[in-house]
């Protein structure tokens, strides 16, 4: 079922997701919708009482604008651009969250006593909504980022949405934000989930209040080289994570510690940074924001999860991906020696895709792969996946979901 957007039904400010059973549906108000753009309610959600839709509190309400951008897809980089809408959802002490809302995107407020602003205690998310050549939206895989959360939530002694929750509102929020999602080839829509603590806390304590909150931002190649060889350098000072701390989850503090190392590296003309492991100083962790992968012949190595580094689902893709195409794949404890005599070597993350390694610098001696070229392998697992991810192949691995 649809209705029509009108300008007589500019009644409320925010849209509930979902509404109490018995309440009419509200529409926003405001000027990124015009007449003809849809609210889109699922059919096998409503019910009729009285003349008034109801819903189960269960069942998402998707709003959806056609108004089209002034974007210049074609050289649209990997930075923040406004949209229209954002979503909110809190939770209390009780662990259980309320109905959340769509709000217009902007500023939000919090106590200066918020427990992710005195003792970090928040976690992020990455996804991205591709648009198909027939015009219709997916999402990638969000059930993983929605179990990814829910994992980091419990070492932060945080509440965390559902993953029924958290798939629905970054469903309603990607239709919300329907024109910011680039034509097919041109790009995609960057989805940022956050959960926080935002209620006030003095004492180091757990905060008493929650906050989840998704935005998006049309995107495109996250480094400005695209789909062309960075330039990694392996930091042998500082270090991303210690073994028993949160490297392994998705936590606001991971990121923030890594930009000294990563500012010094840009400095040198370096495109980010390598890690080595805490202890022994000597195997692969991460790059700053990627996960890394080794090629040699027909095997790929990448570092084990074992909780220093984050299990990405990129990362878990290309595995699965790189299986099925006949390539042997270990997770493993990988020396930084082997770069010394590798084939190819890659990074893969949410933003990045795949990003083929040009060079990696190491105590001084710099080391080249395939002419600085996009390997062979890089270029067929990027392919293959960014072909799923468009909905330019068929999902035989059903991880994609089409949203209209």
């Amino acid at each position: 079922m649809e209705y029509a957007f009108s300008p007589q039904l500019h009644t409320n400010r925010t849209i509930l997701a979902p509404p109490c059973a018995g309440r009419r549906p509200s529409f926003p108000a405001t000027s990124s919708l015009k007449t003809g753009s849809r609210i889109h309610l699922p059919p096998s959600s409503l019910k009729i009482s009285n003349g008034a839709v109801c819903r189960a509190v269960t069942s998402p309400t998707y709003l959806e604008t056609t108004e089209a951008t002034e974007i210049d897809w074609d050289n649209i980089g990997f930075g923040l651009v406004p949209t229209d809408y954002m979503y909110d959802m809190k939770c209390s002490s009780d662990g259980i969250f309320a109905n959340g809302e769509l709000k217009k995107f902007g500023p939000i407020e919090l106590n200066p006593s918020a427990g992710v602003l005195n003792y970090g205690q928040g976690l992020f998310e990455g996804l991205k909504a591709y648009r198909k050549e027939d015009g219709s939206i997916l999402l990638f895989r969000p059930e993983e980022n929605a179990k990814r959360m829910i994992d980091g939530a419990s070492r932060m002694c945080m509440p965390a949405p559902t993953v029924e929750q958290f798939v629905d509102a970054v469903k309603m929020t990607v239709l919300a934000n329907n024109r910011w999602v680039p034509p097919t080839g041109k790009g995609s829509l960057y989805v940022r989930p956050l959960l926080m603590g935002s209620g006030a806390v003095l004492g180091l304590a757990p905060a008493p209040e929650y906050t989840f909150l998704i935005f998006v931002s049309p995107v495109g190649n996250y480094f400005k080289e695209g789909l062309a060889p960075i330039n990694l350098i392996v930091e042998d000072e500082y270090h991303r994570a210690t073994p028993g701390g949160t490297g392994g989850v998705k936590t606001i503090g991971n990121y923030a510690s890594v930009l000294k190392a990563q500012k010094i590296a840009k400095e040198k003309g370096y495109s980010d940074v390598l890690y080595l492991d805490a202890v022994h100083n000597k195997y692969l962790e991460e790059v700053s924001s990627c996960n890394i992968f080794v090629v040699k012949g027909n095997v790929i190595s990448t570092p084990e999860i074992k909780g220093t580094i984050l299990p990405g689902i990129t990362r878990k893709s290309i595995i699965d991906v790189a299986r099925s195409q006949g390539f042997q794949v270990e997770e493993r404890a990988v020396p930084v020696e082997e770069l010394l005599d590798a084939d190819e070597v890659f990074c893969t993350g949410t933003a990045v895709v795949v990003s083929p390694v040009g060079s990696i610098t190491y105590l001084g001696k710099r080391v080249e792969y395939g002419n600085r070229g996009v390997g062979v392998v890089s270029q067929q697992l990027y392919s293959a996946l960014t072909s799923l991810q468009m909905g330019l192949a068929e999902d035989h691995m059903g991880w994609t979901v089409q949203l209209n």
